[in-house]
């Protein structure tokens, strides 16, 4: 059994002449992450590894995963920035078998497409910072299958004030 988190970047920052890429986190994503990875951390959810997209804001938020996750692995993969669903795809096809669970840092509409792919419900609106929790019932991250996918969280950070 292996498990998949799914995690929208927390709320970035707009500033003028910033590229979309370098966007940073604004005072209420720098508030959230932290504050939603201490909630996973409470709940009994353990996270092996974080993969995140090299955007700023996605990182910015991994890195707060980080400091309550800090034996996980940390890595960027340049798919999860504009992802859609095939390359989330790609990037779980090729985790490593060792860790059994993993958190996906990402951008909207990829993240809450490729999440209502399998949920079993629509996650119409995926909040920044928003985490979905999967199980998937298989051995080797290379045969992810959606349909031995089942939800079993979803928070936003509205949720866990």
């Amino acid at each position: 059994m292996k498990k998949l988190i799914l995690v929208r970047h927390a709320k970035s920052d707009w500033p003028e002449g910033v590229d979309d890429f370098d966007r940073p986190l604004a005072e209420r994503g720098k508030e959230d992450a932290p504050r939603m990875a201490q909630y996973l951390d409470h709940k009994g959810v353990s996270i092996d590894a974080l993969i995140s997209s090299p955007a700023n804001r996605a990182y910015s938020t991994c890195l707060f995963f980080h400091k309550t996750y800090k034996d996980a692995e940390m890595s960027t993969a340049s798919v999860l920035y504009n992802a859609r669903e095939h390359d989330f795809l790609s990037v779980i096809n090729q985790i490593d078998d060792v860790h059994d669970s993993v958190a996906l840092f990402s951008h909207n509409n990829g993240i809450s497409n490729f999440a209502n792919l399998f949920s079993g419900n629509d996650i119409i609106s995926f909040p920044t910072c928003g985490v979905a929790g999967f199980e998937i019932d298989i051995d080797s991250w290379s045969n992810f299958d959606e349909e031995k996918c089942s939800l079993k969280y979803f928070y936003s950070p509205k949720e866990i004030e």
